[in-house]
């Protein structure tokens, strides 16, 4: 590995640890020639499925615009940025798992409302606003009372109460 700083190519592992539920593997490196350190973050690369639009357009898998639209919906949410990270590595692991080599964008964001949802219900109904494009209050009631009725059903069925 390089060092980006001084472009040396002498750079020693200090530190490594997993993150994203075990997805990456994040490396603290210290270069020999000007003493600096920077994190370097390695993964595997598996190939993501290509995204059909509704309009029937094809365009690659785009983990940056999944990332930053979870992002939004997260903002000042109590979850941390790590929690964001294996939210993605989920959703993509899901995504490769249909063993498709195309897959609808409404496929890709069902898949996504449905993790987010075990995650955040707010940023669930914030990305679902948007992405169901709610045209107004009673579309955001509707979704509010679908979610306390299924959380009430999984809180009955939990307690044994028919």
């Amino acid at each position: 590995m390089h060092c980006p700083f001084c472009s040396a190519e002498d750079t020693r592992v200090i530190d490594t640890r997993l993150v994203a539920g075990g997805e990456q593997i994040r490396r603290r490196r210290e270069c020999q020639s000007c003493a600096e350190r920077f994190t370097t973050y390695e993964s595997a690369e598996l190939l993501m499925p290509r995204v059909v639009k509704s309009d029937g357009a094809r365009e690659p898998f785009n983990d940056h615009k999944l990332r930053s639209g979870l992002a939004r919906a997260l903002e000042k949410r109590p979850v941390s940025t790590e929690d964001l990270e294996t939210l993605v590595n989920q959703i993509q692991h899901d995504l490769r798992a249909t063993g498709e080599r195309e897959l609808p964008s409404r496929t890709v964001g069902e898949t996504v409302m449905r993790r987010l949802k075990a995650v955040d219900q707010v940023a669930y109904v914030r990305f679902a606003s948007v992405y169901r494009d709610f045209q107004d209050i009673s579309e955001f009631q509707d979704e509010i009372l679908r979610l306390k009725t299924e959380q009430q059903a999984s809180a009955a069925a939990s307690s044994g109460q028919p």
